[in-house]
């Protein structure tokens, strides 16, 4: 049998032991550094200025960071904090890129842990939360095996040629070097004289002034020693040279002058100075009779009064120019301008008795200002953007408008955005615009896709989302697509939208799903139980609706009173509007409640202050109560025109869903409930059931072509739940 080498069996035996557990599995290698296993730990709390806690010092290897920002830190508020490490300044290790975000409401309840290898050096942390930059700081490691306590070395050389006495000729170049064997150099820096400030050493320093010098320097290394400042002295002189003349100067003074010729706030004081032989050697500048001062930068004079500067030159062969001075006065500014203008808004036009005004309104804007003078005034029609105003703006597009406004001075105060809000209604002067659709979304919808821009009004008067057919009947989607992107291609031309707001466009084209089979019959979402859907909603009056967490709206829980939640999104002439409704009111009683269609723009109204009373005078309510008692109109009445009884109603059990459509195409109404018409009514000719009271114009059969839908509450006790509104123009 052979055996082994003397040599193999402590291998052998090492083996052994490692399969028998005698030693542990990670032993390093002699030339390998042993890392070393630690936890830092980062804390937040409410503050947005410094973290709770945070480490300083570190030691090179593996580490497991935790950051925790929750309420056992002191955080109550849930507010965010992130602890990131920076990989982008080159002062700084970038070898950890490190992003964790906590707050105390997350999955971990705020305590986040990570795994990561330091290498000695420097690593900067901080916060990214916007507002938070103050939260930052640096961590030093350094090798295993001890804290980093050593200050680095450093040393300097003066070169150049020198003369018999040792005095560098014409100029001397001192070069700093340092060396750290710990954690390493992380700066060097020097300063010229015996008080100069200290700059950052980067290249070798060259001196090239006549005269004796000064410069000191000194090193810091990565975990924060500081080398002991060290000095070099030497002296310059002036190549041999013949030259007798002294240099050129001279002085020029600027900055904002009144009309006296005197500055405003400051006069800069700029010297110049050139010497064609030796060279320049100082310059130096003195202010009245003050002492001489080097000159290395323009001279800034701030105080009010009369003053001089004086100023002088010498080159290196010691040749100093005849002193010179300039004289100049200095006054205070006027008080600064801390007022914006003030605006206001002028609507005008002739008016019809429902207050919109006909065929055309004119809006003036005007604004003043008696510090610094109005700059610009600007004005935003109907959300779109903000554009200078340079004469009074004229709508003549029918419906409802808003005009913002807003000026600014020169001396940069813009006063706070105002608007105006009217309705232009049609007249016989300017037809209407031959738009594609009439769409008075205040954003572009295509299709139920909400891209959020707003549904401005272009150049030939239309607004952007009447110009997407998104109603029209489409064969395919690709030709829908095709539309869309030739519609955009020219608003993008014509500076109507921009690109992001292009491409914002086709791509709500495109998930719309307009064209292909099995679309939804042309009906669009007024609320689909969506938080957005339920916000484009807008309540007046008493009473109150709420959004449930099923996607439902429930009027009437929370607040008394008669009120109205309106669509002011858009008007709807002969339409199809569908929806479900549900009633919920507590105890044995029966809900009382309706749908308002065709009622004018309810703010602003000439003869009706209160909102919510402009439904009930100027529109129909199409009923609904299933209540055997009380009120004479049940479920599905025209409420005022035509009664419908309980039997004709019929009577679903309470907490039913219940769906309604209204159909309303001319004058002619048509109310279905589950699918059954249950009224007929036809405006202009039906019977009234109640006297007609002198304020309603309504009761002789005059309604509105047009108009907005809304939904009734009575109060705490008629409570009535809604899903699923709908509405689909015919």
């Amino acid at each position: 049998m052979r055996t082994a080498p003397p040599r193999v069996w402590p291998v052998l035996l090492a083996a052994l032991a490692l399969v028998l557990g005698l030693v542990p599995a990670a032993t390093a290698r002699p030339d390998e550094p042993r890392l070393q296993q630690q936890t830092l730990t980062w804390t937040a709390d409410n503050d947005i200025d410094a973290y709770r806690s945070a480490p300083t010092t570190a030691v090179a290897g593996r580490t497991t960071i935790v950051f925790e920002n929750s309420v056992a830190t002191g955080n109550t508020t849930g507010m965010p904090h992130t602890l990131t490490f920076d990989v982008s300044d080159p002062e700084y290790n970038d070898d950890v890129a490190l992003n964790i975000l906590a707050n105390p409401g997350d999955d971990r309840g705020g305590r986040h842990t990570a795994e990561v290898t330091l290498t000695p050096g420097r690593y900067r942390y901080y916060c990214t939360i916007p507002g938070h930059g103050a939260m930052q700081g640096v961590l030093v490691v350094t090798e295993d095996g001890g804290q980093d306590t050593t200050a680095p070395e450093t040393k300097a050389q003066v070169d150049g040629a020198t003369d018999g006495d040792g005095a560098y000729v014409g100029s001397a170049t001192v070069t700093v070097t340092a060396t750290d064997a710990g954690s390493g150099v992380d700066k060097v820096e020097y300063a010229l004289g015996a008080d100069g400030a200290w700059q950052p050493y980067t290249a070798p320093v060259v001196v090239n002034t006549v005269g004796a010098h000064k410069v000191r320097y000194r090193a810091s290394d990565k975990a924060g020693n500081v080398a002991a400042e060290k000095a070099v002295d030497f002296r310059v002189v002036a190549p041999p040279n013949d030259d007798r003349t002294p240099p050129e100067t001279s002085a020029t003074v600027t900055g904002e002058q009144n009309g006296q010729g005197q500055y405003v706030g400051m006069a800069t004081v700029t010297v110049a100075a050139s010497d064609a032989g030796s060279g320049l050697n100082t310059v130096e500048y003195a202010l009245g009779d003050g002492a001489w001062t080097a000159y290395t930068a323009p001279v800034m004079v701030h105080a009010p009064g009369s003053h001089t500067v004086r100023y002088r030159a010498s080159d290196k062969a010691g040749n100093v120019a005849p002193e010179k001075s300039v004289a100049f006065t200095v006054v205070a500014p006027p008080a600064e301008d801390r007022t914006p203008p003030q605006t206001s808004a002028k609507v005008e036009g002739d008016k019809n008795s429902d207050g919109a005004y006909v065929g055309r309104a004119k809006v003036t804007v005007t604004a003043t200002d008696a510090g610094s003078g109005v700059d610009k005034v600007e004005y935003s029609l109907d959300g779109g953007p903000y554009v200078a105003y340079a004469a009074p703006v004229v709508v003549d597009r029918v419906g409802r408008h808003t005009v913002a406004y807003r000026a600014s001075d020169k001396a940069g105060n813009t006063a706070p955005a105002k608007s105006v809000a009217f309705t232009v209604a049609q007249g016989g002067g300017v037809p209407g615009p031959a738009c594609p659709e009439y769409d008075e979304r205040s954003t572009v919808f295509v299709g139920t896709v909400d891209t959020g821009i707003p549904n401005r009004v272009t150049d030939n008067r239309c607004r952007i989302g009447e110009l997407i057919e998104d109603e029209k009947d489409w064969s395919s989607h690709a030709l829908f697509l095709k539309h869309v992107k030739a519609v955009t291609d020219r608003l993008r031309r014509a500076g109507e939208i921009d690109r992001r707001e292009h491409t914002a466009i086709n791509r709500a084209a495109k998930d719309s799903g307009i064209g292909e089979p099995g679309q939804t019959e042309g009906y669009r979402p007024l609320f689909d139980g969506t938080r957005q859907s339920f916000a484009r909603w807008q309540h007046v009056g008493g009473g109150s609706f709420e959004l449930n967490a099923d996607g439902t709206m429930t009027s009437g829980t929370t607040r008394s009173g008669l009120g109205m939640l309106w669509f002011p999104a858009r008007k709807y002439g002969d339409f199809s509007l569908k929806l479900q409704w549900r009633d919920d009111a507590p105890g044995q009683g029966n809900a009382n409640s309706g749908v308002f269609v065709r009622f004018p723009q309810v703010h602003d109204h000439p003869e009706e202050p209160r909102p919510e009373w402009v439904a009930i005078k100027y529109g129909h309510e199409v009923q609904v109560l299933d209540r055997p008692d009380g009120d004479m109109y049940k479920t599905g009445s025209v409420y005022g025109f035509d009664r419908v009884g309980l039997a004709g109603a019929g009577v679903t059990p309470k907490g039913t869903w219940n769906d309604y459509e209204i159909r309303v195409v001319g004058q002619h109404y048509a109310v279905y409930r589950n699918g059954v018409l249950i009224n007929e009514f036809e405006n202009g000719g039906g019977q009234v059931f109640e006297p007609p009271r002198a304020d309603d114009p309504g009761t002789d059969g005059r309604r509105y072509a047009t108009g907005y839908v809304g939904l009734q509450v009575h109060g705490v006790t008629d409570v009535v739940s809604y899903r699923d509104i709908r509405i689909k123009e015919l």
